[in-house]
């Protein structure tokens, strides 16, 4: 839960800055948040990291 308030709270503050500020890399903040999150969630997995990788991506 405090992951996706952080996340949000994230997003809320690249959303005002990149509206206020006129910057468009601000809007991409939240994706690569997500994105990082993403990774970190895969490399904490007790496997070997590209097996994990093959793993998922070999779910149907």
């Amino acid at each position: 839960m405090i992951i996706l308030i952080g996340l949000l709270v994230i997003t809320g503050i690249s959303l005002f800055l990149g509206l206020k500020k006129n910057k468009l890399i601000f809007l991409a903040v939240p994706f690569l948040s997500i994105f990082l999150y993403f990774l970190i969630q895969i490399i904490m997995v007790p496997a070997p990291f590209f097996e994990t990788i093959k793993f998922i991506f070999s779910l149907s």
